[in-house]
């Protein structure tokens, strides 16, 4: 349920209003608005007629049932879109943001040329995996705590702010320890185990959808790490899977302005694993940009054909560079900004 507070609803009179929703069994999630207070009673009660009758609670505008599965993501219970803040960077409102780096940290000097690199061109993020969930176990997995240190280095470095992958729930705390926003990979989004762990975590979440998952699916996901208590969360739309086998996935382009319909969580793209094609990644990100996408997660690598992982999808620092100019000249067309 939705209970919408008038617009001079007192401090004492949402207080209130909360403490209902707990002694009927749900729990109270408030929402402030620049006219008014929105207290969402999430849960599974068996008092919904109880909740209906907070309509005559002092200060109670109204009392709406939520229609979608997802409750504490959906633009019902939220109309307005979450802007997520890592630091001084905000992924949600006007600026539109660019994640970029290399698919797994291999070497010191790979990563701080990268770093640099990205940095130069404007990205705001360095991507990085330390922790590689792989198809096959004997791929590489990854630096792990040691590819922490590198991209925490490399932050100081360039200021560049940090996304890396979270793989299981033990190493959470570890992660968080060095990242600005944790990433859940496609092959996780559905680990309800991790999820509910990052719901405890103070650090934005980068949700990325499963492979194979539909956006009921990957709103649930987003759903479970709101539900236990972090509501800052990004959706990142990587493709699906299709009968097509030209690319490596299907970028689904019409998932954005539907998530941004659905829900008021900032959406980003990644054309790098959608498409897994170098010479797509460049037109891909523009037309995600162009789509309503908050941002996108693109690999680079100095030397693609040199790659651990992912070297035929990575662009090359030039190639990154030209396509950050002309993401430049499609932002205002937006009413964006890229900050540099």
């Amino acid at each position: 349920m939705i209970i919408a507070m008038k617009s001079d609803a007192t401090e004492e009179q949402i207080n209130e209003v909360c403490e209902s929703i707990r002694r009927y069994g749900y729990k109270p999630h408030v929402i402030r608005g620049e006219e008014r207070v929105v207290i969402g009673a999430v849960g599974h009660g068996d008092n919904k007629d109880h909740l209906q009758n907070l309509r005559s609670v002092p200060g109670v505008a109204d009392v709406v049932p939520i229609l979608q599965p997802y409750k504490i993501v959906s633009r019902e219970l939220k109309p307005q879109k979450t802007v997520v803040r890592v630091g001084d960077l905000e992924v949600g409102g006007a600026q539109f943001i660019v994640m970029a780096g290399p698919c797994s940290v291999e070497t010191r000097d790979q990563l701080l040329e990268t770093a640099d690199a990205v940095k130069k061109a404007g990205a705001q993020f360095l991507r990085g995996g330390a922790y590689k969930p792989r198809t096959s176990p004997y791929d590489f997995q990854g630096l792990e705590v040691e590819g922490l240190k590198l991209l925490a280095e490399a932050r100081e470095r360039t200021g560049l702010k940090i996304v890396t992958e979270v793989v299981t729930t033990e190493d959470t705390d570890v992660v968080a320890e060095y990242a600005d926003v944790l990433q859940v990979g496609a092959r996780n989004m559905q680990n309800f185990a991790l999820l509910k762990r990052l719901g405890q975590v103070k650090r934005p979440v980068l949700l990325k959808r499963g492979m194979s998952s539909t956006i009921k699916e990957l709103l649930l996901s987003a759903e479970y790490i709101a539900s236990h208590g972090n509501d800052q969360i990004i959706l990142c739309e990587r493709g699906i899977r299709t009968f097509e086998t030209a690319t490596r996935n299907t970028l689904d382009l019409a998932a954005v302005p539907l998530l941004n319909e659905l829900s008021h969580l900032p959406v980003i793209v990644d054309p790098s694993h959608a498409t897994g094609r170098r010479s797509l990644v460049q037109p891909a990100a523009k037309a995600a940009l162009v789509i309503g996408a908050d941002g996108l997660i693109i690999e680079v690598h100095p030397r693609p054909q040199e790659a651990w992982s992912d070297g035929p999808q990575s662009l090359t620092p030039a190639m990154f560079a030209e396509l950050m100019e002309d993401l430049g000249r499609y932002v205002g067309l937006e009413s964006r900004y890229i900050s540099q």
